[in-house]
């Protein structure tokens, strides 16, 4: 903007000095017109830059008094474009009613003319041209704002995505973390569980621990099928069937490795929505890994309640307990699941007296 009035200013200069030449008039237009031009040229951008008003009022007090003295000597189109260019000057750099002061004082430069209504006439016509140079700046300035803001707009937008994608690139390395443990960390501690079952049995029962290395050799197939999973990342919940019979093939499965586990339902069964079956189903599975690793307990009781405004998983055993000062990755994963669906983790274990680890979640209808 500042640049377009800069080189209007010197096409009203240029008119002026050719006008002047051209037609006889008075020399002494062309230096206060000079004196003008170069204010409006070099002076202005620093006055709009620095942003006082006492300092805008003083630049625009000159700037009318130059124009007005030059009209007076020259009169014509080239001090009329002066009057445009400071008017649009008063726009970027005064509030709106100093601006509309000079507009009002503009055309009283046709006072001096010969006869009132030709002076009329001509602040008319010189009244309408400011106007519209007020109003047209105004329109302008406003829709570079608007464009400053759309880029300021445009650039936050491009932060949040940028947080979104750092934020959803965080859930789904956390959680495929939980894939991991569960599912690969889960399916190894029972193969090595079987390992030594079977060694055990080896020397005195050859077809038991056959039977036993069967099952860690199914386990480990199944384990190979969870890491592929987690290098796909795939985002759907693991596959497990109705829960009961889910847990049931858990407590099986922790009963072959030695730990005798039973599965106790209570309530009526309904069909869960898929990610409350994973989250209950990966607690009963996390809390049944731990009997066997750390709990060196003589059996263990697995319960699935079903109440009317939750469904609750519990893992118990009569192993050393703990002092609950140490939790692993799974429990951290548990919470996590637990949180993102509205319930709660609970461990309580004490020293000599067991663990206890249940998931309560609301209960949600299953999508249609």
């Amino acid at each position: 903007m500042n640049r377009a009035l800069a080189v209007l200013t010197g096409g009203a200069f240029l008119t002026l000095v050719i006008g002047v030449v051209g037609g006889g008039g008075p020399l002494a237009a062309i230096p206060v017109g000079a004196a003008y031009t170069l204010l409006s040229v070099a002076a202005f951008g620093w006055v709009s830059r620095r942003g006082r008003l006492p300092l805008s009022a003083a630049y625009v007090t000159v700037q009318l008094a130059l124009a007005f003295t030059t009209f007076a000597l020259e009169p014509g189109v080239a001090t009329t474009l002066f009057f445009v260019v400071l008017v649009s000057q008063c726009v970027l750099v005064l509030p709106r009613p100093a601006t509309a002061v000079v507009v009002l004082l503009v055309p009283f430069v046709h006072a001096p003319m010969g006869s009132w209504q030709d002076a009329l006439r001509e602040g008319m016509g010189l009244f309408a041209s400011v106007v519209f140079a007020a109003v047209f700046t105004e329109l302008l300035q406003r829709e570079q704002q608007l464009r400053h803001e759309l880029a300021e707009a445009h650039a936050q937008l491009r932060d949040y995505a940028a947080q979104a994608e750092r934020l959803a690139t965080a859930q789904e390395r956390n959680r495929v973390a939980r894939d991991i443990h569960d599912g690969l960390g889960h399916s190894l501690t029972v193969v090595q569980m079987q390992v030594k079952a079977a060694r055990a049995v080896l020397p005195a029962d050859p077809a038991k621990a056959d039977e036993v290395l069967a099952k860690a050799q199914q386990q480990s197939e199944e384990a190979l099928g969870a890491v592929r999973r987690s290098v796909r990342a795939l985002r759907e919940p693991r596959s497990t069937g109705p829960l009961p019979e889910a847990l049931n093939a858990l407590a099986e499965e922790a009963s072959a490795a030695g730990v005798p586990t039973r599965l106790d339902v209570s309530g009526i069964p309904r069909p869960l929505p898929d990610d409350a079956q994973e989250a209950l189903y990966r607690a009963a599975q996390e809390g049944l890994t731990n009997v066997r690793k750390h709990a060196r307990a003589n059996r263990a009781d697995l319960l699935l309640a079903y109440g009317e405004s939750a469904v609750r998983v519990e893992v118990r055993d009569d192993g050393v307990g703990s002092d609950g000062s140490s939790a692993g990755f799974g429990l951290v994963g548990l919470r996590e699941r637990a949180a993102r669906l509205g319930g709660e983790l609970r461990v309580e274990s004490a020293p000599g007296e067991g663990h206890t680890l249940s998931m309560e979640l609301p209960t949600m209808e299953v999508p249609g």
